[in-house]
Formats: C-alpha cells, sequence, structure tokens
C-alpha cells in the first residue's frame, strides 16, 4: 500500500508555478496530464459508477462470481477493475458484513485500481442517509433519518450525524456518501421519499441539507444532494414508473429550488439528478436525468453550478422507459450529467454496462459528443478524487476502525439527536407520560427486530409483562382477531405502524390493513398508544386513536427514545417537519406544520 501511495505522489506533487492558458487555464496540469494520458475508453470508463456483487475484491463465491459473470463477463470486482477501468463501485446491503469486512473490501478494490498502469483510485460510494436507508448498519453509528432530524429542528445535530457518519465511512474506505436528500416532501402519498426528506418546508430543508453537507464534508467524504430538480410531489415511485411532477415554474422556483440553491451555496460537490419529468422546466417529456435544459440550461448556467452531476440509479424505470438502455448514458452526457450510476440489466439478466460503455465511446468518435465534452466531465470526477485526497492514499486505515466505527461517543451523540425528535402528536386521554411498574402490555403491528421487539423490550424494563403480536405491513382479519383477542386483559396497547395511510388495494401497496388493526384495537376499550415508525401520516387513518407517537424511523436509538417518551423519561422535543392532511381533503391540516405536544408546559 505504501508503495502505491509513494507511486501516486507525481500527482501530488506541488503544482508547477507556470500557469495553464486556453482551456485549460485554471485547471490542475497534473490531472489534465493524467487526462490526455487516458484512450477513450478510459476517459469513457471514468464516468460509470458500477453494481459488484461479493463482499470482497477477489471474492470466489460461486453466487456471486455467477451474478457478476452475468453483469460483467468477470468474477469479482478486482477482475471488472483489471477489464474495465471503471470510476467507481456503489455498496448495497449485500456487500456488507461488517466494519473490518467492508474496509478489506474497499482496501482490495483500489489495490486492484492501483495495479493498472493509469493508478486512478476508484470512487466508493454508497446511500448511507441514515434512517430507514442505510447500508452499512451496526455495529456502524446509525443517524436518525432526515425527517427526524429535522423534527428536533437542531441543525447541530443534523451536522453532527453527518460529520459522523463521514468519519464512520471514510474508516472503511467509503468516499462519497450520496446524502444528503434535499427533495420536499409536500406530497404525503409520496412513495419513494417520505420520511428520506426534511419535510415539506423548503426553508426548514434547506437548513438541515446545508448542515449535512458541512457535516459530511468534515468527515471526509464527498456529499451528494438529491434528487435535482426535485422528488418530493410525487405519487409514482421512480424505480418502479415514470412520475410527472406538476408543480409551474414558480412553484417549482418556491417549494423545490430552494434547497438545492443552498446546496450550491455551501460548495455541494455532488448533485444527484431526479428521473422524473418536469414539463414546466423541459416539455420534451424527457426525464430530468436526460434533459438539457434541466441539468446545462438551470442546473449549471442559471444556478452556476460547477461540480459533478450524478445519475440516480441507470436501471430504475423512471429513466428507462422512453429510450433504449444504450442510448441512456449518451443522452444523459449530453444532457449535463458527468457520472453514470449502476448500468442495468437487459430483460435476460444480461448486463449492459459493456454496451453503454462501448455507446459512449462510439458518440464520441462519430461527433455526437466531442471529446471536450467527454474531458470535461473525466475532469470533473478526477479532480473530485484528488479533493478527497484518493490519489495521496485510498486505503482505508483498518488499525483506526476500532476508535472510530460505532464507538461510544457516536452511539450517543446519535441517541441524544433521536431522543429530540420523538413527536408527541396527540394525547387526548391524558395518557401519557406513563408511570413505570407492574402492567400487562400487548405490543402489535408492524416489526423488525428493532421495533416491535425492541418497543416490547424496552417496556418491560420499566416493569411490564409484555406480550408481542407482530402482523407485518398488511395484515390479514385472521392477524387482526389474533391480536383483538391478546388485547383482552390488558392494562395497556402500543400499536405500531409504518405508511398506515398506504390503504390502496392496487398492487404494490399495503391496503388498509394497519388501519383495520389500529381501529380493531381501539375498539377494544383498552388502552391504546399508536407509533408511527416511519411516516407521520399515519394518524388521519384512525383519527379515534386517542394517542399518538411519531417516530419516524424504526432504528434502535428510535425506539428507544419512544420509550423513553411513554414513561415521561425525556419530555417529547420532536415538532413535525411536515403538514398532517386530513384523508379526506388534503389541503386541510388536521395537524399543521410545527405541531409537537410536551408534557411541560
Amino acid at each position: 500500500m505504501a508503495a502505491a501511495a509513494l507511486a501516486a505522489t507525481a500527482l501530488t506533487a506541488p503544482a508547477a508555478h507556470a500557469q495553464a492558458t486556453g482551456p485549460d487555464a485554471g485547471k490542475d496540469p497534473r490531472l489534465m496530464r493524467l487526462l490526455r494520458s487516458m484512450s477513450l475508453q478510459d476517459k469513457a470508463a471514468q464516468l460509470f459508477v458500477l453494481q459488484v456483487y461479493g463482499k470482497s475484491a477477489d471474492t470466489a463465491d460461486t453466487a456471486d462470481v455467477a451474478a457478476n459473470r452475468k453483469l460483467y463477463g468477470v468474477d469479482n470486482a478486482a477482475q471488472i477493475v483489471a477489464r474495465y477501468h471503471p470510476g467507481g463501485f456503489i455498496y448495497y446491503a449485500n456487500n456488507v458484513t461488517d466494519p473490518r469486512q467492508v474496509a478489506g473490501f474497499s482496501n482490495g478494490i483500489q489495490r486492484a485500481a492501483m495495479a493498472q498502469p493509469l493508478r486512478v483510485p476508484e470512487t466508493i460510494a454508497t446511500d448511507q442517509e441514515g434512517g430507514i436507508v442505510a447500508r452499512i448498519q451496526p455495529p456502524a453509528t446509525q443517524s436518525p433519518g432526515s425527517m427526524a432530524l429535522a423534527a428536533g429542528r437542531s441543525t447541530g445535530d443534523a451536522r453532527a450525524l453527518a460529520r459522523i457518519t463521514g468519519q464512520e465511512l471514510r474508516a472503511i474506505g467509503v468516499n462519497q456518501d450520496y446524502a444528503p436528500d434535499a427533495d420536499v416532501n409536500v406530497n404525503p402519498a409520496n412513495p419513494v421519499i417520505g420520511v428520506r426528506s426534511f419535510g415539506s418546508d423548503p426553508s426548514l430543508v434547506s437548513s438541515m441539507v446545508t448542515a449535512q453537507i458541512r457535516g459530511y464534508r468534515s468527515g471526509g467524504v464527498t456529499a451528494t444532494a438529491k434528487h435535482f430538480p426535485g422528488h418530493g410531489d410525487t405519487t409514482t415511485d421512480s424505480h418502479t414508473g415514470v412520475p410527472r411532477i406538476g408543480h409551474t415554474r414558480a412553484q417549482w422556483e418556491k417549494l423545490d429550488l430552494p434547497p438545492f440553491r443552498a446546496a450550491i451555496a455551501a460548495g455541494v460537490e455532488s448533485i444527484m439528478t431526479a428521473h422524473i419529468i418536469v414539463p414546466a422546466l423541459d416539455p420534451s417529456e424527457d426525464p430530468a436525468t436526460l434533459s438539457k435544459p434541466i441539468l446545462t440550461g438551470i442546473l449549471r448556467d442559471q444556478l452556476h453550478y460547477s461540480g459533478v452531476i450524478v445519475t440516480d440509479a441507470l436501471d430504475m424505470q423512471g429513466v428507462r422507459d422512453k429510450y433504449g438502455d444504450e442510448r441512456i448514458p449518451v443522452l444523459a452526457l449530453k444532457a449535463g450529467a458527468d457520472v453514470l450510476l449502476k448500468p442495468p440489466a437487459d430483460a435476460s439478466g444480461t448486463g449492459v454496462f459493456a454496451r453503454q460503455l462501448a455507446a459512449v465511446v462510439d458518440a464520441v468518435k462519430t461527433g455526437e459528443i466531442s471529446e471536450q465534452r467527454l474531458d470535461a466531465s473525466v475532469y470533473r470526477v478526477l479532480a473530485l478524487k484528488q479533493k478527497r485526497g484518493l490519489f495521496r492514499d485510498p486505503y482505508a486505515d483498518t488499525a483506526r476502525i476500532g476508535g472510530t466505527v460505532g464507538t461510544r461517543a457516536h452511539l450517543a451523540a446519535a441517541q441524544r439527536a433521536a431522543d429530540r425528535t420523538t413527536t408527541l402528536v396527540k394525547n387526548d386521554a391524558g395518557l401519557l407520560p406513563l408511570k413505570a411498574g407492574p402492567r400487562k402490555v400487548l405490543v402489535a403491528g408492524w416489526a423488525t427486530a428493532s421495533s416491535t421487539a425492541g418497543l416490547a423490550a424496552g417496556i418491560a424494563e420499566r416493569g411490564a409483562a409484555t406480550t408481542v403480536r407482530s402482523t407485518g405491513l398488511s395484515p390479514t382479519q385472521a392477524q387482526i382477531d389474533d391480536a383483538v383477542a391478546a388485547a383482552s386483559g390488558q392494562d395497556l396497547v402500543v400499536a405500531v405502524t409504518n405508511r398506515a395511510w398506504d390503504v390502496s388495494t392496487e398492487p404494490g401497496h399495503q391496503g388498509p390493513g394497519q388501519a383495520n388493526l389500529v381501529k380493531a384495537l381501539v375498539a377494544t376499550g383498552r388502552p391504546v398508544v399508536v407509533i408511527a415508525v416511519r411516516d407521520p401520516y399515519d394518524i388521519a387513518y384512525f383519527p379515534e386513536a386517542a394517542t399518538y407517537l411519531a417516530t419516524y424511523s424504526y432504528t434502535a436509538e428510535a425506539q428507544r427514545s419512544a420509550v423513553k417518551t411513554l414513561f415521561g423519561e425525556i419530555d417529547p422535543q420532536g415538532r413535525l417537519p411536515v403538514v398532517i392532511p386530513t384523508r379526506d381533503d388534503p389541503g386541510t391540516a388536521l395537524y399543521p406544520f410545527g405541531h409537537g405536544l410536551t408534557y411541560h408546559h
């Protein structure tokens, strides 16, 4: 590793005093020399960030090798680097076991990269937003999600947790985080953003986004504001369809633009596109990822953004409906994008990356994309790698993992932040706070190990005898009947919901089971506390529930905070970062923005 780092010093030596002129003016002459030494295919490959299977760079696991061969024609990440020289990789949950394993994976990828003639280090990225989107799980510190942090209203917490996340990611070799989410979630029925957004108020979202960008940067990773030009008002998931945003230009400028403008002012180095159609910004009906009026006309020319533009994943349906897979990267580059994320597989499951790479090369050879345009994107990618210090030292220091990842101080900071986010929305019966002591409690509803079971354990620690009924996202009538029977003779029922508002019976939706469960439990006459562990909007679908808490997340920290709030050990401090509308009239607020009850007045 030391030899590789030393060998890269030619790129990191002090710059010559001579100033470049012409098109190279203001550019690093070392990077320009590197750029000129690259073949056309090397340049095009630098713009791709790839998904890979396995938990090590040289994996020989049979299933992972088969999956990689299907996508890339080679066995593993090291062989992908050797054959294609891509710009980077993205980690998903299936790449992760524990921090030391991820660090080894990252270092294996970088060793493969530094063994190549050009010695260009890799971008290694992941989605670590916090809350419901966190690829790196415990023992890594779990930050409250965006909407939770916004409920706490503390930009200090938002910045501190982003810094902690950045430090822990960098310790395991990840140098780019596809966060924070800069979408303004004004649509309660948004199936893909929801609690990933900081809220429905552009000013609040802007302040939290700015804080997190600064936190990630101080933690040593590249932040990525997403999803431009704003994915907060859609009822279609861009993974499975093509969302259409009906905002006028004036509405967009008032609602969606401010967080991105604030991100640019804060010096954000990467912005991710959205696979959404916004006719007011581009009447061509092209998704924003492929729209020159949006990416170049607005983001580059009007907002003067000069950083890296990365596409959302190219395997999402939102970008694949209108054009063939081989045209998509060419059109994205022509629109103004720099980085092409996660090429898809075709209908047979065969990866199209090699064809997409060839399509970009051919587009330059035929003049459809000028080599100068290609070079501009490659330079941005290389400059960002240099800014992150990757040419100097691309490796994770495994000796520092134990003193960085999931430390007592980091975990305590996450818990303190979570304790400021729990929102008491409704306490009409005066049921809360509870007193510790013997009682019989049923915990029923949606479950993970850290939600229903975690809540039950926390309640039991305070003297209760707990019974658990886990009923999933779509409880059946039999499960509801079983939970109602279990409620008989209980002193208290805690009902856990996760997007209970999604009552549609259409395919892909959860249906009314969770709302029906809560209504049935309330009808037993037992005291019921409802805890929404994801979107706060659920209460509109069972207004007969008298007691309602929102945690915005189901991390262990969020559930510990909920239990402490139930028993009055902490005063609920969270305030709604969104409006909760009534079920039948979305224009009427059931609970307004900023609403939140406390125990002490």
